[in-house]
Parts: structure tokens; C-alpha cells; sequence
């Protein structure tokens, strides 16, 4: 069993910054692809950025690439989202995801464990 804890939500303007962290528990860490999703109210929940478990490979949806960054500390168990740049159409309820699968996968099917969310708010 793996819990997921996420933090570094809030509010921000756009062109700002946030930086989102992931806190997982147990010691089998690095045996996880770990990735971000979010949630617009009324939408369904789509993919952000996945980092592989073996590799260090990582994978962005179109519409962050290039602003968002993921990456991973397995020393601390975290992984962690760097969001530059933000705009409104950001603002969603973020939660990480854990997979056992290798590669890169990119829908949440794909994914064991789950976070309980956090609200990222981008203000126009």
C-alpha cells in the first residue's frame, strides 16, 4: 500500500509560479512511475506529467509542455511539479498518481494509488 500526500497548492496570478510536491509512504518509492493529473469543476480529470520509475524518462501533456516540470527525489519519496508561467485554464484540483507499469503511462487507469488532491487557483 502506498499513500500519496499532496502539498504547494493555493492561489496565484497569472505568469506566476507554484511548485507542487507529492509525499509518498513506504520504502519501495522508486518501484513507482509517479504522475500528475488534474480536475476542472464540470471536466473530467486529465493527464499533466508523468515521470518513469526506471530512467528517470518523463512525459507532458500539449497543453503544459514546455511550462510545467517533473521531477523526482526517491531519497525523500517525493515527486514534485515546477508550473511557470501559469495561466486561468490551469486552475484545477492537481492529485499525483503511483503506477507499478514501466514506460510512461499517460491515462489514470494505468494508476494504483492516488492522492487526495490539492486546488491550484490561477487568477486572471
Amino acid at each position: 500500500q502506498v499513500q500519496l500526500v499532496e502539498s504547494g497548492g493555493g492561489l496565484v496570478q497569472a505568469g506566476g509560479s507554484l511548485r507542487l510536491s507529492c509525499a509518498a509512504s513506504g520504502r519501495t518509492f522508486s518501484r513507482y512511475g509517479m504522475g500528475w493529473f488534474r480536475q476542472a469543476p464540470e471536466k473530467e480529470r486529465e493527464f499533466v506529467a508523468v515521470i518513469a520509475r526506471i530512467g528517470g524518462g518523463t512525459y507532458y501533456a500539449d497543453s503544459v509542455k514546455g511550462r510545467f516540470a517533473i521531477s523526482r527525489d526517491n531519497a525523500k519519496n517525493t515527486v514534485y511539479l515546477q508550473m511557470n508561467s501559469l495561466k486561468p485554464e490551469d486552475t484545477a484540483v492537481y492529485y499525483c498518481g503511483a503506477t507499478r507499469l514501466l514506460g510512461l503511462p499517460y491515462t489514470g487507469e494505468e494508476y494504483d494509488y492516488w492522492g487526495q488532491g490539492i486546488q491550484v487557483t490561477v487568477s486572471s
